[in-house]
């Protein structure tokens, strides 16, 4: 995938949003956020030049695992990458996203680098 024109980030924490777009502008990334999972949803659906999501996993109503789910499910949308992104750093988890659909994994606090090598794969 080439020339990631917008990043979704879906994440029920506005202060989460604000860091991972500060970081990501910075990087020249444009970003658009949703507030829930069901948003998001929307946004993907409605909103062509999305390249990448960021999708936090432990959100109320909907969460993470059953989005990008409902993602993958989508002839349209499927094809478009999701790293995960959690607070939950135990056994099992990297992988319980991966069967998911997700293309990568990100634990909490975000380690920045690690995101920028996953979005460069994605870019390359």
């Amino acid at each position: 995938m080439k020339n990631v024109k917008e990043i979704l980030i879906i994440d029920d924490d506005n202060r989460n949003i604000f860091a991972l777009s500060a970081v990501l502008n910075a990087k020249n990334y444009q970003c658009i956020s949703a507030m829930s999972a069901s948003a998001g949803l929307k946004i993907l659906s409605s909103n062509e030049n999305i390249g990448v999501v960021l999708m936090d996993m432990m959100m109320p109503e909907m969460d993470g695992y059953e989005a990008i789910r409902k993602i993958k499910s989508d002839h349209l949308l499927k094809d478009i990458p999701v790293i995960a992104i959690t607070a939950q750093a135990m056994t099992g988890d990297r992988e319980k996203c991966i069967d998911a659909g997700a293309f990568g994994y990100i634990s909490k606090p975000v380690d920045v680098d690690k995101l920028l090598q996953l979005l460069n794969q994605l870019i390359d």
